[in-house]
């Protein structure tokens, strides 16, 4: 079996350029530059940006500077972050699917966390990994390495188990590309997963048994729709409170009757 690995979310590629230095563009570097202020999470100086983007420090400012002009970053004070511009791009990265289902399904979001009073998340499929589009939680709220927007291999959460199940050419897609062990829970034999998405179709709910991340819950997951790219609703619960109930029954087919219009 293959050895676990890292217990957090899929990291952001590294900043290293895809080019040798003197053959990059400026717009390489530019580039460059919004992956590092990414990947750093938060408002960096120019010194450290210009140290993770392998950039002279002149370099870096020159270009914060026009990155700057364009809403692409913000300065505050002598630091960087990310820019509004950023946002509304990457809102639409996928379309606007994402953005519909997000607007369409908030107050069945909201009927689930009011059932449950756990961190709720809707979740879509994109080829073999799963794009978190909408999160809510509250002040007890599970620690979990999901954000909205951020990425993670389906055939390791409970959400992306949860599609899997109903896509049979994404679910073989992403046993043909291997099942890595990101902790000792993974399902990466391959009958072993094909047997849990089994159980998943019978049963009609998922689980999150720490195979992404290690950390003290388990994720009850309520697919919703049995037509091709839907969307699937998650409520986080640490192990010792978590109740799927709440994810089963009329509540299940009231997100199902909305979500497949």
């Amino acid at each position: 079996m293959p050895s676990p690995v890292s217990d957090q979310a899929r990291p952001l590629p590294q900043s290293a350029p895809a080019v040798a230095p003197d053959q990059q563009t400026a717009v390489d570097k530019a580039l460059v530059l919004l992956k590092s202020l990414a990947e750093l999470d938060g408002e960096v100086g120019v010194s450290e940006l210009a140290r993770r983007s392998q950039l002279t420090k002149s370099t870096a400012f020159r270009l914060l500077g026009i990155l700057h002009r364009n809403d692409l970053v913000e300065r505050v004070g002598s630091n960087y972050r990310l820019g509004s511009q950023i946002f509304d791009i990457g809102t639409r990265a996928y379309g606007p699917t994402p953005l519909l289902l997000r607007e369409v399904l908030m107050p069945y979001l909201a009927d689930l966390y009011e059932l449950t009073h756990e961190t709720v998340h809707l979740a879509v499929l994109h080829g073999t990994e799963i794009v978190y589009v909408s999160k809510i939680h509250g002040h007890r709220a599970a620690h979990s390495p999901s954000h909205v927007g951020a990425r993670l291999p389906a055939y390791c959460t409970g959400v992306g188990k949860a599609l899997l199940a109903f896509d049979h050419d994404a679910a073989e897609a992403a046993t043909a590309q291997g099942l890595p062990a990101r902790t000792e829970h993974t399902l990466s034999d391959p009958d072993r997963f094909r047997a849990a998405l089994r159980r998943i179709r019978e049963d009609g709910i998922a689980y999150d048994h720490q195979e992404a991340a290690r950390r003290d819950r388990r994720t009850p997951v309520a697919r919703v729709c049995s037509r091709p790219g839907p969307p699937a609703p998650t409520a986080p619960g640490v192990r010792r409170r978590c109740d799927a109930r709440p994810c089963t029954g009329p509540a299940r087919h009231a997100w199902a009757g909305t979500a497949c219009r």
